[in-house]
């Protein structure tokens, strides 16, 4: 008999995340032989758009979906209404049919995994995927000095330690983040299990290999891309921690050196902001905008010769592992990153798969360009750092390993 799984995930499965960061472990779980039941919450646009592919595709891997719709408004007030909706979803399905292991995607999952774990005895597994308290403050969606965010800031640092102590297991994206909660005081006299395992990446999708060749280069004309540009390249989100201004500023330096560069963003988002920030960099010419699809995104990333992001290195990026990295060494393609952020710097320094950026001024920028143009980057070991580092596969492994820890203990 299958071992019954509840894995709750305050994020989509119609939302990009949901799909390159939830879906592809638990199909690989439920080939080796585990039975989920997967709770997430759905934005409403999202979840119109792309709600029967993802219900065909989870259905294709026995993966047993509850949908439930994200509330957005008013603040606070939505989110506890969200967790209501979870837990009394998450009771009636654990009642029908019993499951053996609660897993939670992030803080807000965690509420009602805590409470099941105390109810039921299910081994509880806590995926923190971050600081998240912390990015919230780091990210000035809250402020301190307002005394609502405050309460909320000082609940969720309490669950944070909660949640640490009773998790029959945590998984941290990054070694970095393991090594401070393991340096707490609170933490120090109890013990916590931690798996390490960053944002993996299909190898299969994300494969020079697969590309056809005649799609990338229709794709290639639609853009307005020559054979003698030379492309850089921004994949996701700007969102909250992506330092535009910055990248920009990189860029412009980057275009004075090689005035055939042209700064590819993918992403669905700020198209708006993405182009007032090149035109205050005098770069505004030179910026493509494409969002594109989990299927397009290999495309787009060949088209480039090297990619860029900056991100804010703040204390709760300790815990970040971006899941571009892995797509795009997976592509063969060199990246430009700051340090200070998850493990990120350790494996470009580690694999060889790009330069790092030390300081945000154009001394830097110049001196990190010039680094570019006299280094000869391997493709094959870049391949394969990712290969090593963020595989699927050993993503899997490393689930199904704590998986059977937690069954056992």
């Amino acid at each position: 008999m299958s071992i019954r799984v509840l894995y709750i995930s305050y994020d989509g499965m119609t939302d990009p995340l949901g799909q390159s960061q939830v879906i592809p472990y638990l199909s690989g779980l439920s080939k080796l032989g585990y039975s989920f039941s997967l709770i997430s919450c759905e934005k409403k646009e999202n979840y119109a758009a792309n709600k029967d592919k993802i219900a065909q595709l989870l259905k294709a891997n026995n993966i047993d979906w509850h949908p439930l719709q994200y509330t957005k408004k008013p603040p606070v007030f939505s989110t506890l209404y969200d967790v209501y909706k979870i837990k009394k979803l998450a009771i009636r399905l654990h009642q029908k049919q019993p499951f053996s292991i609660v897993h939670c995607r992030s803080y807000i999952a965690a509420l009602v995994g805590l409470q099941l774990q105390k109810k039921y005895a299910l081994k509880f597994i806590f995926d923190m995927r971050g600081f998240w308290a912390n990015e919230r403050i780091d990210g000035n969606i809250w402020k301190l000095e307002h005394p609502i965010y405050k309460t909320i800031f000082n609940y969720f640092k309490k669950k944070e330690i909660q949640f640490l102590e009773h998790a029959d297991y945590t998984i941290s994206l990054t070694h970095n983040a393991k090594q401070e909660i393991h340096s707490w005081n609170t933490i120090q006299n109890n013990p916590v299990k931690i798996q390490v395992i960053p944002c993996c990446v299909d190898l299969n999708l994300f494969n020079k290999k697969n590309i056809d060749i005649h799609r990338l280069q229709q794709l290639q004309l639609s853009l307005s891309i020559s054979e003698t540009d030379y492309i850089l390249l921004y994949l996701g989100s700007i969102g909250t921690w992506y330092m535009l201004d910055e990248m920009m500023e990189f860029f412009s330096v980057l275009k004075k050196q090689k005035p055939n560069a042209k700064f590819l963003f993918v992403t669905k988002e700020e198209h708006e902001r993405i182009y007032t920030t090149a035109e205050k960099y005098g770069v505004k010419e030179a910026i493509i905008i494409r969002p594109g699809n989990r299927e397009e995104i290999p495309y787009l990333i060949s088209l480039s010769q090297a990619s860029l992001f900056f991100i804010l290195p703040s204390y709760s990026k300790k815990a970040s592992s971006p899941t571009k990295q892995g797509e795009i060494m997976a592509m063969g393609i060199p990246i430009f990153c700051n340090t200070n952020v998850g493990d990120t710097d350790k494996v470009v320094s580690d694999y060889k798969s790009g330069i790092l950026i030390h300081e945000f001024n154009k001394e830097s920028y110049t001196a990190a360009i010039k680094k570019l143009n006299s280094t000869t980057f391997d493709e094959h070991a870049i391949v394969q750092g990712a290969a090593d580092y963020f595989s699927l596969e050993n993503g899997v492994k490393k689930y199904a390993e704590v998986y059977r820890a937690v069954l056992n203990s």
